[in-house]
């Protein structure tokens, strides 16, 4: 498969490790879509999620990354955490037509990003960066849209080879739209950590990636499986660039990172949600204790000492909320 496109001398692996230099040993990751999407009017209550934007509204999914760069985020994260093939077919999209939305996802980022950046590259004492764009790949959980990125129960007819199976088309077709950076999201045990280890193995994937875990007990995948089990298999992978945790509850991020630490050498990269709890079934945010702004701004800053590079927001979190902290990282920096 190859890079997907001409990076020239410079690769992947090297413009992250730039990028996160030039943002003073930490960059910072956009913020919650789904949650701005909503914000901005659209209605996303379907298994698609925010996915259903790529169909319907591809220019607010453009506008919300331009906030999010605005905000100050040094990498975006595409649209496509939900837009699996089987789950665009289910609504009657074509094949062909599935794969151009996955297409889409990525463009929609980098023109953003472009845009952004041919504006304030030249502005004298601007703080921005020219931002990554990481292709986001949720896990069969996410499609299943039935709590399950949250328990890590996939039956016992879900194995190895069909998860495989299953990301293999999406992976391609993202890989083949040029992003950055690939993003394994919400991934929630074991076995689809190894399936998106051996895939990126076997199609050759050459840009960085990042595997994010979510967890409910800030201790375990929530399969129950230790994290060890899990960075076991992930360190003896090249192709697997950061790990870390994303839509998880930000008081559990301080001693996951020492914890990951422990763990693995490779960069660390956390964006938890804003402390609410999504009812899978229910299909609704329960009423929850949440972070605030300040609350993101000061906690960013305890875990770039620990050790994070990468550190965003999830579900429920904003750009005020990536502004906050993009703020207080690069006065830091």
């Amino acid at each position: 498969m190859g890079k997907g496109k001409d990076r020239g001398t410079t690769t992947g692996t090297e413009m992250l490790e730039d990028l996160i230099e030039k943002a003073g040993g930490c960059a910072v990751v956009d913020g919650g879509f789904a949650t701005q999407l909503e914000r901005h009017g659209a209605c996303i209550n379907d298994p698609l999620w925010s996915a259903l934007c790529l169909i319907k509204d591809p220019d607010l999914i453009k506008k919300v990354h331009l906030e999010y760069l605005e905000a100050g985020a040094d990498v975006l994260v595409t649209s496509s955490y939900q837009a699996t093939i089987p789950g665009l077919l289910s609504r009657g999209l074509s094949r062909e037509e599935a794969e151009e939305l996955l297409i889409k996802s990525v463009k929609l980022a980098v023109e953003a990003r472009d845009e952004f950046w041919d504006i304030k590259k030249d502005i004298q004492g601007h703080t921005y960066n020219r931002a990554l764009v990481a292709a986001s790949i949720g896990s069969y959980g996410a499609y299943l849209a039935d709590g399950s990125e949250y328990s890590g129960c996939y039956g016992p007819n879900v194995g190895l080879e069909k998860l495989k199976d299953f990301h293999r088309r999406r992976l391609q077709m993202l890989v083949e739209a040029g992003p950055d950076l690939l993003a394994f999201e919400t991934i929630p045990n074991k076995l689809e950590a190894q399936a998106c280890v051996e895939l990126l193995e076997e199609e050759k994937v050459e840009i960085p990636s990042w595997i994010c875990f979510s967890t409910v007990d800030g201790e375990n995948c929530p399969s129950g499986e230790s994290f060890k089990e899990c960075l076991d298999i992930i360190n003896k992978s090249n192709k697997v660039n950061v790990v870390g945790i994303n839509c998880a509850p930000p008081q559990f991020i301080e001693s996951l990172i020492c914890k990951f630490k422990e763990l693995t050498e490779k960069h660390i990269i956390v964006y938890p949600n804003s402390g609410e709890v999504w009812d899978g079934r229910a299909k609704r945010w329960l009423p929850s204790k949440c972070f605030g702004d300040d609350k993101f701004e000061l906690f960013a800053t305890r875990w770039r000492v620990l050790g994070a590079k990468l550190i965003g927001g999830c579900c429920r979190t904003t750009p005020s909320t990536i502004q906050a902290v993009s703020k207080v990282l690069k006065q830091r920096s």
